[in-house]
């Protein structure tokens, strides 16, 4: 039986009087590519940010071994938990390769980072052409690519993903996810929040729906295609 690498219980968030995550529990095994869907404010990107300990939360997260719901956001990577944020948060006056630099910025094994380094360019290919464009001036696309690559750089055994698709062309979004399905067969775990439920059922091996704060629905993607409440709330149909 697989292990669990990620486990959320009873977590929640507050912003002053509103309770934006209502007491939620899940489980994401290693080498597993698990979902969190649901409509736009229903809490998905405040529990990304509570897992990777960006904003402050109640309840336990753990993680491998350990606890972290005390531990400081910075050391998270060191641990091998990255989150790549809603919005790419990259360094917008730097340029390609030193975003890509920061991403490494916690490790010593310089031989590493060079073959992350070329692993990176091998799997974004227009990172590489744009190495020493500033990272600001690049399109949509290419700063969501550049986000996942500097992710990538400190080597993650959880990668934590906010939004991937949004705003994005739909070659693009095929782009980025086929980087997904890569990084996933090479053995790292994902935990990927996304409004698309179509593109994430289709990619993840099980799903969660949120609504409102609260875990709603739980069940292995194909399960969830095929749930009338998924379809009719999130498929359009």
């Amino acid at each position: 039986m697989a292990q669990a690498l990620l486990e959320a219980l009873n977590l929640q968030v507050h912003y002053g009087g509103i309770a934006a995550v209502k007491g939620v529990s899940f489980v994401v095994e290693e080498n597993e590519i698990v979902c969190l869907i649901g409509a736009n404010g229903a809490g998905k990107t405040s529990t990304l940010k509570a897992l990777a300990r960006m904003i402050p939360s109640s309840g336990e997260i753990h993680y491998g071994n350990q606890r972290i719901e005390e531990s400081p956001s910075h050391e998270l990577i060191g641990k091998g938990l990255a989150l790549v944020p809603e919005g790419r948060g990259i360094f917008a006056r730097l340029t390609v390769a030193e975003n890509l630099a920061m991403g490494a910025y916690h490790r010593q094994d310089k031989g590493g980072i060079a073959l992350d380094l070329d692993r990176v360019y091998t799997l974004l290919p227009r990172l590489k052409e744009r190495a020493a464009q500033v990272a600001g001036t690049l399109s949509g696309g290419e700063q969501q690519m550049l986000a996942i690559g500097r992710a990538l750089m400190g080597r993650p055994r959880l990668l934590l993903l906010d939004e991937p698709s949004m705003g994005l062309a739909p070659l693009m979004v095929e782009k980025v996810f086929d980087v997904v399905r890569t990084v996933a067969t090479e053995g790292m775990t994902i935990l990927l929040v996304e409004q698309n439920a179509r593109l994430a059922l289709g990619v993840c091996s099980r799903g969660y729906v949120m609504e409102s704060g609260l875990i709603t629905l739980a069940d292995t993607s194909a399960a969830l295609l095929s749930d009338s409440r998924v379809r009719t709330a999130y498929l359009g149909e």
